[in-house]
């Protein structure tokens, strides 16, 4: 049996993490500002249904990356609070796993934004 308490309290934390990483983290905050130029850009430009999937999807998976990014920060921060090459290496990966994502998520919008962009500019 499903015990619906034990979900919603979930919910409730995961919904505090999410808070808490928009609300303490600077690139998160890039990101969250990003992300609203880049959807108020496709409003303008009426981008179809398949082209809001792929540029949503992009951003669900750039603000999850910065979240374990930031999860793992953390983490190596609690269990080694001093300086420590292994520590640093895996923070360095962490964050640049996150680069990737957010460079990949530049090159498909500028893919799809950046098509519209030159249709319209060659309708003038």
């Amino acid at each position: 049996m499903i015990d619906v308490r034990k979900v919603l309290r979930s919910f409730r934390f995961a919904g505090q993490g999410i808070v808490d990483l928009f609300r303490y983290e600077n690139n998160a905050k890039v990101h969250l500002l990003i992300a609203g130029i880049v959807i108020l850009i496709g409003l303008f430009l009426k981008l179809s249904t398949t082209e809001w999937a792929v540029i949503i999807t992009q951003i669900g998976i750039v603000w999850a990356a910065e979240a374990f990014n930031t999860a793992i920060e953390k983490l190596c921060d609690f269990v080694s609070p001093g300086l420590h090459p292994q520590i640093k290496a895996i923070k360095d990966l962490s964050s640049g796993a996150v680069l990737i994502l957010a460079l990949t998520a530049v090159v498909v919008g500028i893919i799809i934004l950046g098509g519209h962009l030159l249709e319209l500019s060659h309708t003038d």
